[in-house]
């Protein structure tokens, strides 16, 4: 098997369970270094030992990427643990209250506005500058088919997915001639903790997302893990500022 990330060190955040943890599992499969983030401990930690099951190595560090402070310090971390930062993935993400527009509370506005694009910007922002020093990097962050699409009664979630696709091309452009490749994900309907919390309680919620997909099914989140995977390695060395739907679909109908 070819290890196509050996000697390189990773960070993903929100990789204490669902997509995040798939992605840092993968990416100490093909050989890197990875740095676990999370604000959730147990889950973070529980990361970190599946990778250590498979001999990877590894280290976790609690963050809330919403806090720019917690953010320079894992950036930091991340650099001292293991010497540079080669690739980054932001993760980290909330799905936010579900109301429409009208309705919409402001607190729960800013929360989700701040976890998942102004945090996804604070790493970035830092991660950038840790790149440069060193000559190149790649950044992939997940945004979602919310942020090609509209989806009723998300218009947070959908404002924030929408802003952190523009963020990504506009972020690419600025560094496309720096060596640092800078790339999102837009998942469609994947069967995580954030999916199943809902789906358990309802059958019928669950049928119908499996329904919206073209396919007929959820994804697995190593079905995402293996576009980041490959986004983050030489095999996408001509892919910069791009918003790949893996997403069974869902936005060619």
């Amino acid at each position: 098997m070819t290890r196509r990330l050996e000697g390189k060190t990773a960070l993903v955040t929100g990789a204490g369970s669902g997509i995040g943890r798939a992605v840092a599992i993968a990416f100490a499969r093909e050989g890197a270094r990875v740095i676990v983030s999370d604000v959730n401990v147990a889950g973070g930690e529980a990361t970190v030992a599946a990778i250590q099951k498979q001999g990877g190595e590894t280290r976790f560090i609690r963050c809330d990427i919403s806090k720019s402070s917690e953010v320079e310090a894992l950036v930091r971390g991340t650099v001292e643990a293991f010497g540079r930062l080669d690739c980054a993935v932001n993760n980290a993400g909330i799905a936010g209250l579900m109301a429409p527009t009208g309705d919409y509370p402001e607190d729960a506005w800013d929360q989700v506005i701040a976890t998942n694009l102004k945090g996804a910007w604070l790493c970035m922002k830092q991660e950038i500058q840790q790149m440069l020093k060193q000559g190149g990097g790649s950044i992939v962050s997940t945004a979602s088919v919310a942020g090609l699409v509209g989806i009723q009664m998300a218009p947070a979630y959908v404002a924030a997915k929408h802003g952190l696709v523009g963020l990504t091309k506009a972020a690419a452009l600025d560094y496309a001639k720096a060596n640092i490749r800078i790339n999102a994900v837009c998942p469609g309907v994947v069967r995580t903790p954030m999916v199943t919390v809902s789906t358990d309680q309802s059958k019928e919620l669950e049928a119908a997302l499996m329904a919206a997909e073209p396919v007929g099914r959820m994804a697995q989140p190593e079905e995402i893990a293996e576009a980041v995977v490959w986004l983050s390695s030489g095999a996408a060395s001509f892919i910069t500022g791009a918003a790949l739907p893996v997403d069974g679909g869902f936005v060619a109908q």
